[in-house]
């Protein structure tokens, strides 16, 4: 019984080392979802309210359980096999997975009686991961076979999500490597060769594309070119955002969203933003750069361990899926089936970002202690 209250004494005393602003700045943005949603439940429906209830508060449980771990142990002597589970996790979905409009990117398991959308949960492995084998070469970065390295440890799981047609989580990863590689004092004569060489591409690769993916992105930036095909979610999203006006329709009200397709997952800023106007939206996006700004002076405050690497990963997700998000919402970035971080409803979106919290918490935690070998 000792060793028990010994144990629970000492998980406490680590998470007093906690980030409590971050905690709270996360679980304001999952509040407003539940808000919003619970607004909506006659046409969202009750099961979706408590299901993202319950998905925030076992996340919040895990991020908590996982803040207690020193993330450098796991990354030292799991890593390897967390990178490898993850990767026959995208596997499995590209070769076994359901498509959800123009992505397979779900799985479901037998057993269970919900899908999974194993390229969420993989961010918080590749995040692990990757800052790790970042730490172990960052004095010899700019050597071309340890860059090769580090290309093939992030292409693998970004080429698996490629081919399964996910390009808007693709590029999400894409700004999380771009974004560690930078902290880790990659040559800037690298990313001028990358943009060079993106930007000779450009022309090919447009005229690669079919027809309607060509159209799909045309309408991304105007979604007035095809109003009752690829453009309608947006047009709509953006007409409810408007009837918000200022202050919002309230909780209970708001005339558009009941006819927005994905109105409670990956628009649910639209809905939010009709019932609660301009002043939620505001609301809402400084809470979202409060968060990112935490996260990166912890960034700062690991001082160059593989902490530092992890919160710059987490940081360009975070903006990353903002922007985009927010973008498709008000019909002015293409539509690529991005979730909002605590925010749209899906219980693997919300645990996936939980747990990554809960990575970013232990770095913060843990970053007076040294560990790896330098």
């Amino acid at each position: 019984m000792s060793r028990l209250r010994d144990i629970c004494g000492e998980f406490f005393a680590t998470l007093r080392r906690a980030d409590f602003g971050l905690f709270a700045a996360t679980s304001a943005l999952s509040l407003l979802s539940i808000l919003t949603l619970a607004g909506g439940y006659p046409v969202f429906g009750l099961k979706v309210v408590l299901m993202q209830a319950g998905a925030t508060l076992v996340g919040i449980i895990v991020m908590f359980f996982i803040s207690a771990l020193d993330y450098r142990t796991i990354a030292e002597k799991l890593g390897i096999y967390l990178y490898a589970a993850g990767l026959l996790l995208l596997l499995a979905t590209l070769l076994f997975g359901t498509s959800e409009g123009e992505n397979k990117s779900w799985l479901f398991i037998p057993g269970l009686p919900f899908g999974i959308q194993p390229s969420e949960f993989v961010k918080s492995i590749f995040l692990l991961t990757f800052s790790y084998h970042l730490f172990r070469v960052k004095k010899k970065i700019n050597k071309p076979l340890v860059l090769a390295g580090l290309i093939v440890h992030a292409g693998l799981p970004v080429g698996l999500i490629l081919l399964s047609g996910d390009l808007g989580v693709a590029l999400v990863y894409v700004g999380i490597i771009l974004l560690m590689l930078y902290y880790a004092g990659l040559s800037l004569w690298y990313f001028a060769g990358a943009a060079a060489a993106a930007g000779a591409a450009s022309p090919l690769l447009w005229q690669l594309l079919r027809e309607d993916q060509k159209l799909r992105i045309l309408v991304g930036f105007n979604p007035d070119l095809d109003p009752l095909g690829k453009g309608y979610q947006p047009i709509v999203s953006r007409a409810a955002v408007a009837n918000g006006g200022f202050f919002g329709r309230g909780i209970f009200g708001g005339s558009v969203f009941p006819r927005l397709p994905a109105g409670h997952t990956d628009f649910l800023f639209g809905t939010y933003a009709e019932k609660f106007g301009f002043l939620g939206a505001m609301v809402f996006i400084c809470i979202m750069i409060f968060i990112v700004f935490r996260v990166a002076r912890l960034a700062k405050l690991t001082q160059g361990g593989s902490g530092t690497y992890i919160c710059a990963g987490f940081a360009a997700m975070l903006i990353i899926q903002t922007v985009e998000n927010i973008g498709m919402c008000l019909g002015m970035l293409p539509v690529v089936g991005i979730t909002l971080p605590y925010f749209s409803y899906g219980g693997s979106s919300v645990l996936a970002i939980y747990i990554t919290t809960g990575i970013v918490q232990s770095a913060a935690i843990h970053r007076s202690r040294t560990r790896y070998p330098h």
